[in-house]
């Protein structure tokens, strides 16, 4: 596997579209930090680490009328493109209605959170 963020992201995307309760993703402690971003801005219903076997995190997908909470999750920045941002070019994600996670060098956060704390990074991913 190339990218493990993007295929976490893939995962959820594609279990979001089968309309899935949850779903299983390889454990690693930099997409267990993306996972409690998304349960933080109530993106996934609920993050938990599963011990049987391979470490596995289970993210509980959350729906309204059907229709799953995420419309778009995408990835920025790629294993052959590394995309940074300074904080002064961080702007809002569909107006206010989406999230930017970035990597920053006190850990990964918001776009909001970076910019408040007034620090650039390496954009992962946006969701909306």
């Amino acid at each position: 596997m190339m990218d493990p963020i993007a295929d976490m992201l893939t995962r959820i995307r594609n279990a979001a579209m089968a309309k899935k309760k949850e779903v299983l993703v390889p454990y690693s402690r930099i997409k267990f930090e993306i996972a409690k971003i998304l349960e933080k801005e109530r993106y996934v219903a609920s993050v938990g680490i599963s011990e049987e076997g391979a470490k596995m995190l289970i993210l509980g997908l959350k729906y309204t009328d059907s229709k799953s909470v995420i419309s778009s999750i995408k990835r920025i920045s790629t294993v052959g493109r590394r995309m940074y941002i300074k904080y002064g070019d961080i702007k809002p994600v569909l107006n206010g209605f989406g999230i930017m996670i970035i990597s920053t060098s006190s850990g990964i956060m918001t776009g909001r959170e970076a910019k408040r704390a007034k620090m650039g990074g390496e954009v992962l991913c946006e969701i909306y």
